[in-house]
């Protein structure tokens, strides 16, 4: 039977809070304490115990279940995504930005692009088969996508997803054409696999072994951070970047006020940030 929910005991709050921030960088506002209760419920039910207070004493060092701790952040760590989300951007990486950088890297003939938070893949492959569509056979590009839950990367990595996550975002054209029916769900094609490699990777560590990047996606990462935070993951990103390489942000995001080593470009209503 279903666990009912039952009050996180305020001392027990500030626990999972600092918990958290301090394996993950997550924030957990005031006002979305009711997170903590409709995340960690399932984890506290899937281990037999009482409620999310039980699972305090394993974070306290009382008791010990071996993986509970990363299950803890796993369950806090945001994975909504969707392909070809912002559309916008994705036009103008067509029609403008990989343009520009296929001029600029003509002789090299090489692009290489990071999805930072890659979640279950969609962002990732959504790039795959735009750069499939402007046939850039002999050109080598390569998609590292990476994020700190190796669950949802192994979901990532097996690139089947629901009917409902393929009716999202998805060209229907791009359905019949780069996905198999899998039973009741789609599979992207091996080829489209084969374009990305997946690892984990915490953004708060040091990326300086990635790239050199041509164009960093990190969209809807930065909202989930406090600025010190913010700061040091957008220098560790610049760090991984070519010169006049560009870095895509969410629409809700804005480097302004924790780094000037990027300058603002529209395209139309789609923005980047490019590398000074």
């Amino acid at each position: 039977m279903p666990l009912k929910p039952s009050p996180i005991l305020p001392e027990n709050l500030k626990l999972l809070k600092d918990f958290i921030y301090r394996e993950s960088g997550i924030v957990v506002d005031d006002d979305k304490h009711y997170l903590l209760e409709a995340r960690l419920l399932p984890v506290a039910e899937r281990h037999r115990f009482r409620s999310v207070n039980d699972l305090c004493n394993l974070i306290r060092g009382t008791g010990y279940v071996p993986g509970v701790r990363r299950e803890i952040i796993e369950a806090m760590t945001t994975h909504e995504t969707l392909f070809f989300r912002e559309q916008v951007q994705y036009d103008a990486l067509r029609t403008t930005v990989l343009p520009e950088l296929l001029e600029g890297r003509k002789h090299a003939k090489m692009l290489n692009f990071w999805s930072a938070a890659a979640s279950s893949g969609q962002e990732a492959y959504s790039l795959a088969m735009l750069l499939r569509e402007m046939n850039l056979e002999d050109w080598k590009c390569s998609i590292l996508a990476t994020d700190l839950s190796e669950k949802i990367l192994s979901r990532a990595r097996e690139g089947k997803y629901m009917a409902i996550e393929v009716d999202r975002g998805l060209p229907k054209s791009y359905l019949s054409k780069y996905f198999e029916a899998s039973g009741a769900d789609w599979q992207i094609s091996a080829d489209i696999r084969k374009m990305v490699t997946f690892q984990a990777q915490d953004l708060r560590g040091s990326t300086r072994h990635l790239g050199p990047f041509d164009v960093v996606f990190c969209r809807n990462v930065l909202i989930y951070f406090d600025q010190e935070t913010c700061r040091r993951i957008l220098a560790s990103i610049r760090s991984t970047m070519r010169q006049g390489g560009y870095l895509l942000l969410s629409a809700a995001e804005n480097p302004a006020g924790l780094t000037s080593e990027f300058e603002r470009i529209a395209h139309g209503k789609a923005v980047f940030y490019r590398l000074r």
